[in-house]
């Protein structure tokens, strides 16, 4: 559907511009449709793994961002973003095509860490990633894969 890939558009510039979600009433206002057209086009998204919608029907997830904090913080400059994943927080800097770093903690020991990335490359690219299951699995439950 035309309307949902430009809702789909708008939450992704939303996101590289805000480093924030837009809230169902963001896009509404956006699109001059009512909050529950809105909402529809949100649950076709989820429906369509587009996204991960709270239970309130706002979004959690747009992959690679998320729209909560969590340990993978994305840094450009001044800029900030949240990835869900060590995967999605690379995933984010390869989307802004950026130089920049994810600051998180290791997840055995929450030893501080930094993975910078520099022309499309990881600087100092020591140590490893730990990918619990695979990757066609992560739809089973993707917020606590």
């Amino acid at each position: 559907m035309v309307f949902d890939k430009q809702v789909r558009h708008y939450i992704y510039e939303h996101f590289v511009k805000t480093g924030q979600a837009p809230t169902l009433s963001h896009c509404a206002q956006a699109f001059s449709c009512s909050v529950p057209e809105a909402r529809a086009a949100f649950q076709r998204l989820a429906d369509g793994r587009a996204l991960v919608l709270q239970s309130n029907g706002e979004i959690l997830m747009a992959e690679p961002f998320s729209a909560v904090p969590t340990a993978f913080s994305v840094e450009v400059g001044r800029h900030v973003w949240w990835g869900n994943c060590i995967w999605d927080a690379l995933g984010i800097l390869a989307m802004l095509q950026e130089d920049g770093r994810v600051v998180t903690a290791c997840g055995c020991c929450n030893d501080a860490m930094q993975v910078e990335v520099r022309n499309g490359q990881l600087v100092d690219a020591s140590g490893c990633v730990h990918i619990a299951l695979p990757p066609k699995d992560w739809w089973r439950d993707v917020v606590f894969a």
